[in-house]
């Protein structure tokens, strides 16, 4: 059996990797000269960069199991417990951290000593809290509200949404709190911090995204036997008479089945029209952008992996040093990446506005940088890192199965039950190779039996 996966990125990847280990004959296509889809890397004038900083959390079980799959679990630092350091330019500084009680009491400590909301905003994030404990992830009316108006109505002050409910949903769904969905909020705050104690553990890559992901899929897929093509263009998916036709730019490719692994601004151009429920609409997912100011500079100037910003336009704040030295940086220097989530405010300037701009915002929020000179910059921009997971957006997103046999779809946009977040796309990839080897097990007993 010969399946095609249209798309290299981890929604692609994970279901060719999937489909491989089932014993099936994969064929992967990817129209960039290189895999990882939104996680990838480059290099200039020496140094690595990745094209924006991505985290996972100890939650994302399939993303996990991915990595070990693939060889790169020993390429990733994940905490043995939640600590997020959260800094206010002036001072203070307070911290976010669980302790080893059972959810919710694990992060009381914590919320009861967080200096950035005052008594009356603590309290409310626990009765907050509690109220999303509650809240059932399978009533579709969540999908309706604004997660920010809920939390209003749940007497969270606006006042408090920066310094805390912001940090997590900008960060996870790549909107502020008062754009993102109730049903994506509620599935980023129970699933992470509220079902398990331990879930919201924060991971990172210390290597390049594209060593982390890509290279090392595209070896353990050719180990396997599966075709990889890159600048690879496919123009068009269509029914044969003997199964799907995937259409490329230099020719045809027959298949028993093919996995859809595109960005959901591309996937109706693909497919004929009526492929799946809403297909026409899916485009209107909209999309949110990720700005990344990448910041040299000839001393260190942050302690931690990586820090939160409040009362700043810093949100997070990585060392990405090892990263983009190799483990060579020159003696004493740093490499951090400023990395900002629904950025369209900044996608309208310059590299150099943003690298001057952010390089006075980290003299405001560290100390440390007052007195640090920036040996070089660097700017990327992802205008579509995802989709917007505003009220209204879960019905947009369609489950893996079309009209057209052996065609199954695949991303981090559909109906994952998760936000475009890494988990997400790697969860479509193996709920789309199980779709497609359930529906070549249904030919194959067909034919059989007709035999």
């Amino acid at each position: 059996m010969r399946v095609v996966v249209v798309g290299g990125g981890l929604a692609g990847l994970s279901a060719a990797v999937a489909l491989s280990d089932a014993g099936v004959h994969v064929t992967l296509l990817e129209k960039a000269p290189r895999l990882g889809g939104a996680t990838w890397s480059f290099r200039r004038d020496g140094r690595s960069y990745d094209n924006g900083q991505h985290v996972f959390m100890r939650c994302c079980t399939e993303y996990l199991a991915f990595l070990d799959r693939i060889g790169s679990s020993q390429h990733v630092t994940l905490q043995e417990r939640m600590t997020v350091p959260v800094h206010r330019p002036g001072g203070p500084n307070a911290t976010l951290r669980r302790v080893g009680l059972p959810s919710p009491l694990h992060l009381a400590p914590s919320l009861s000593t967080y200096r950035h909301l005052s008594l009356t905003e603590r309290l409310g994030a626990v009765r907050a809290s509690l109220a999303l404990k509650r809240l059932d992830l399978d009533d579709p009316s969540l999908d309706e509200q604004a997660f920010g108006d809920w939390l209003a109505t749940h007497g969270v002050a606006a006042s408090a949404l920066p310094a805390l409910w912001d940090i997590v949903i900008r960060a996870t769904i790549n909107l502020p709190s008062s754009e993102a969905s109730l049903l994506l909020a509620t599935k980023v705050f129970k699933t992470g911090l509220l079902d398990r104690n331990d879930g919201a553990d924060i991971g990172w890559s210390n290597v390049p995204l594209q060593q982390l992901h890509g290279d090392a899929a595209r070896r353990v897929l050719e180990d396997a036997g599966a075709e990889v093509r890159v600048s690879a263009k496919v123009a068009a998916i269509e029914s044969g008479p003997d199964g799907p036709v995937v259409v490329l730019d230099d020719g045809t490719i027959a298949a028993d089945a093919v996995v859809v692994a595109v960005p959901h601004d591309a996937v109706a151009g693909l497919l004929p029209s009526g492929s799946f429920p809403g297909q026409d609409d899916v485009a209107t997912l909209g999309r949110s952008p990720i700005v990344n100011v990448h910041l040299h500079y000839d001393r260190k100037v942050i302690d931690q992996p990586f820090l939160a910003g409040v009362d700043s336009p810093v949100q997070f704040v990585f060392d990405r040093t090892d990263s983009t030295f190799a483990g060579d940086a020159p003696a004493g220097h740093q490499a951090v990446a400023i990395s900002l989530s629904s950025a369209e405010e900044y996608l309208p300037l310059s590299r150099d506005q943003l690298v001057e701009r952010f390089t006075a915002e980290m003299a405001r929020l560290v100390p440390a940088a007052r007195s640090a000179t920036v040996v070089s910059s660097m700017v990327t921009r992802e205008v579509a890192a995802t989709f917007r997971g505003t009220p209204g957006s879960a019905h947009l997103r369609p489950g893996p199965t079309t009209s057209i046999p052996g065609v199954a779809l695949a991303g981090a946009w559909t109906d994952t039950g998760w936000p475009a977040t890494m988990e997400g796309a790697v969860r479509s990839g193996n709920v789309a190779a199980r779709d497609v080897l359930r529906q070549i097990a249904t030919t194959e007993s067909r034919s059989g039996a007709a035999a």
